[in-house]
């Protein structure tokens, strides 16, 4: 598994939730289901998309019951169609139905996730512009869900607020301008860090200019607009990377993307996505492709 190392993170996040769902435990299966009996659940799509999130589903299980054998038939990020099986988990039938309910809510909004950032990427084939995620997500869910923006073949913003400066309107009315929020940041971070700094129109930009801004984010500005400043920012100063940002849809990516600015930030990839429609089906037939 691969998290950037929030292994424990993940694993203790995990137990939460199962004590969240199971409480002090599966009633239903528990009075229903003899002890001892053994399934084999099968998981499927039911719906075109990207997966994401097997490696989790497999930790729930874990954690639930060490001795259930998980078996994936698709990797990691694979495109499937509706029917195909994702991966298998058998033995005790009590822990596979006490597990069944989170590995699947996880897999499927992770899996939402990759798909609509897929989607995103597809409308930039041919264009160097490098699509990103925000820090709008589910709250408890970042580390997860950015993980997801990875599969599907984004990239990630800053995590949090903790690891890079960026002034966005707020900022610049407490600080009293654009110049003074640089300058104080720069006075009191790291040489090795960057400032980005948000605008709204081509005056806001030649502000963050003069102030010295490493990182110039164009926000909800059109695309004309969008185009006059890039030109301007790369006229002055090549090195100033541009990023846009503000209700970018599938439908204006690709022209925002052609405005020439480097990086779009898309928070739609993490707060408006639909979870993927995935199932287990308990000594279900195979069914579906494998590949």
């Amino acid at each position: 598994m691969m998290f950037n190392g929030y292994n424990e993170e993940l694993l203790q996040s995990i137990k939460g939730w199962l004590h969240e769902d199971v409480g002090s435990g599966d009633i239903t299966t528990r009075t229903t289901i003899a002890t001892g009996h053994e399934s084999k659940g099968i998981i499927h799509a039911k719906e075109d998309g990207i997966i994401c999130g097997i490696p989790v589903a497999e930790l729930v299980f874990e954690v639930v019951d060490p001795t259930l054998i998980f078996t994936a038939f698709v990797k990691e990020g694979q495109r499937v169609s509706k029917g195909t099986v994702i991966a298998e988990v058998e033995g005790s039938t009590h822990a596979i139905l006490t597990g069944e309910r989170l590995a699947l809510n996880l897999m499927q909004r992770l899996s939402g996730v990759a798909s609509r950032t897929a989607a995103f990427v597809e409308e930039l084939d041919g264009l160097p512009t490098r699509l990103v995620d925000t820090r709008k997500t589910t709250p408890g869910h970042r580390m997860l869900e950015k993980y997801a923006v990875r599969v599907g073949g984004g990239a990630n913003h800053r995590y949090g607020l903790y690891d890079a400066v960026m002034i966005k309107d707020n900022h610049i009315k407490g600080a009293g301008g654009i110049r003074q929020a640089v300058s104080r940041a720069r006075a009191n971070i790291p040489h090795t860090m960057t400032i980005e700094v948000e605008t709204e129109n081509l005056e806001q930009v030649e502000e963050a200019l003069a102030a010295g801004a490493d990182i110039i984010m164009l926000d909800n500005m059109s695309t004309d607009m969008m185009k006059q400043a890039v030109k301007r920012i790369k006229t002055k100063a090549p090195h100033v990377k541009t990023e846009a940002s503000g209700n970018v849809s599938l439908e204006t990516v690709r022209a925002i993307a052609e405005s020439g600015v480097e990086v779009i930030s898309v928070g739609r990839l993490t707060y408006s996505f639909s979870s993927l429609d995935i199932s287990l089906d308990l000594n279900a037939k195979k069914e579906g492709s494998r590949s």
